[in-house]
């Protein structure tokens, strides 16, 4: 899948939600994929911090067998931050300012990520083998 067509995804969705920010597509190990309305450095240290929150949520609904973590919501004082699983191996952080509707915040994110998981697959990278 091209950044067109990410991009494209992603405006188609997360244009309707009051008070967008911007959003960032990761590879689950922090790699920023592609951005929506934020500038590269602010996309990629929101990727990289926000990797960690993601394999937190994993890690916590496999030891309590709630199985795929669908949605994460971040309340701050001034903004929302959402947190979707998006394909595999991919997740999909939406930052908007508090104007946002938490349930059309929701629905539109889980809706793009739906979209885009249909062509996109970022596998889970595994460590190379170690030679003995």
């Amino acid at each position: 899948m091209t950044n067109d067509m990410i991009y494209s995804i992603l405006d188609n969705h997360l244009s309707r939600i009051a008070g967008i920010e911007g959003a960032v597509l990761l590879s689950n190990d922090g790699i920023k994929l592609s951005a929506y309305q934020l500038e590269r450095d602010q996309a990629e240290r929101i990727a990289a911090a926000s990797s960690g929150i993601a394999a937190t949520m994993k890690a916590i609904s496999r030891e309590v067998g709630g199985g795929r973590v669908i949605r994460q919501l971040v309340e701050m004082d001034d903004r929302y931050l959402c947190i979707v699983g998006c394909g595999e191996g991919s997740t999909l952080i939406v930052a908007t300012s508090r104007k946002a509707r938490l349930g059309e915040l929701g629905g539109e994110v889980v809706r793009a990520s739906q979209a885009l998981g249909e062509w996109l697959g970022t596998p889970e990278r595994t460590r190379a083998p170690q030679s003995s």
